[in-house]
């Protein structure tokens, strides 16, 4: 799920980059900035979507659950977790079928979000109670 960015500093400044992204797929770009690093934006999927995740300011830990069923889905499904940083434009690909939670772990932090499908182009979006999974975050 991660593409790892890469970073290159010399006498001129730095750049960070990341060659293996393929952007051809992407139709909206927008960012996320949570009010405060207590609060989880979560849990939100889509079952057809596909999102990116890139960390431009700050830190997230951004935790995945693959969903068995967008109707009633298992309460024990696996969570996995990730931890996106500035210093490298690493992209975390959030396949279809999956649901997130997003958290700032430093203030003022900024997430970047790309998406594959345009704004209202489908109806797709899929939330639960950040409690409804027995793992806890």
């Amino acid at each position: 799920m991660l593409l790892e960015g890469k970073k290159h500093h010399d006498q001129r400044g730095i750049i960070t980059f990341n060659n293996d992204f393929d952007a051809s797929a992407i139709k909206r770009i927008y960012t996320i900035e949570n009010h405060s690093t207590e609060f989880i934006r979560g849990w939100q999927g889509h079952k057809i979507e596909q999102r990116w995740f890139a960390c431009m300011k700050g830190c997230f830990e951004i935790s995945v659950i693959e969903v068995n069923d967008f109707t009633e889905p298992s309460k024990d499904l696996t969570m996995q977790k990730y931890l996106l940083k500035e210093d490298t434009l690493t992209y975390l690909h959030i396949p279809a079928g999956c649901i997130t939670a997003i958290q700032s772990k430093i203030g003022n932090s900024k997430l970047l979000v790309l998406a594959d499908y345009g704004l209202g182009e489908i109806n797709d979006e899929y939330r639960f109670d950040l409690d409804y999974f027995n793992e806890n975050l």
